[in-house]
């Protein structure tokens, strides 16, 4: 990579990764393309990044799944190779899409499930904790619900919300 700058943030980049729900690498790779003015082949993310090829390949495929990168062609080369998806938002809103999917929505379904068929009203002080849990669950689903409704929409709110942060 060279830059002291670039490689900060690509690291920075990595470790903030576990915290919206991909592995280091799948983060860094990310970065990468982020930073990336030029389509980008496989081999020269894993040399930059000093990641192994099978690993780079299997994160540019899971990235690929998450709708965050593109792969792409370029005339006269056989390889293949990977760009960022180029609107920021859209990026965004597919990660948050996908991490309500595969984190959020289980949980609050296994919440529901245990609500249902585990009788914790002789436990007051469990009962009273998982029913309030429930309903913060539910007005959080309920606000994702609307703000995930279409990528458009939560644009809308978004720059809604922003007139009132200063």
């Amino acid at each position: 990579m060279g830059n002291e700058e670039i490689e900060r943030f690509v690291e920075s980049w990595g470790s903030m990764g576990i915290l919206w729900g991909i592995n280091r690498s799948m983060a860094r790779i990310q970065a990468f393309l982020l930073l990336s003015e030029e389509p980008v082949d496989a081999e020269t993310i894993a040399t930059e990044l000093n990641i192994s090829r099978g690993n780079t390949s299997m994160c540019l495929k899971e990235l690929r799944s998450w709708g965050v990168i593109k792969r792409v062609n370029q005339s006269g080369d056989r390889r293949d190779f990977y760009i960022i998806e180029q609107d920021v938002w859209t990026m965004l809103y597919r990660i948050t899409v996908e991490r309500k999917s595969r984190e959020f929505d289980p949980a609050y379904s296994a919440l529901r499930h245990l609500m249902a068929e585990v009788d914790t009203e002789n436990k007051a002080n469990v009962h009273k904790r998982l029913t309030e849990l429930e309903e913060v669950m539910s007005t959080v689903d309920r606000i994702f619900g609307t703000f995930l409704e279409s990528e458009e929409k939560s644009r809308g709110m978004l720059e809604f919300f922003k007139r009132f942060i200063k």
